[in-house]
């Protein structure tokens, strides 16, 4: 993601999302985090009661954590919404 233009970014996926996804469809959230039980638990409150499939795997240093999300959204700007949601998360990697 630009760092430096979020709203940009956010703006070129949209519309990336528009052209290559039939809308509803289940969208792959790839998050990199460190192992922080808290922070894991703050990303897996975001998805909560709407039926994501999440796997979440240590590196092998377990330093470091990914956090796998598999979840049914209605549309692109659904998908953005949880972007910024999980965004706020202080030291969370989006991949």
């Amino acid at each position: 993601m630009d760092e430096n233009n979020p709203e940009e970014f956010y703006k070129k996926l949209r519309v990336q999302l528009k052209e290559t996804s039939k809308w509803p469809t289940n969208y792959l959230y790839k998050f990199i985090v460190k192992s922080d039980t808290d922070k894991v638990g703050q990303i897996h409150r975001i998805f909560d009661n709407m039926g994501a499939v999440i796997n979440s795997k240590k590196s092998k240093t377990g330093k470091y954590t990914s956090v796998s999300i598999t979840v049914n959204l209605d549309s692109p700007d659904s998908v953005i919404k949880k972007y910024k949601e999980v965004g706020k998360i202080g030291g969370v990697i989006s991949l």
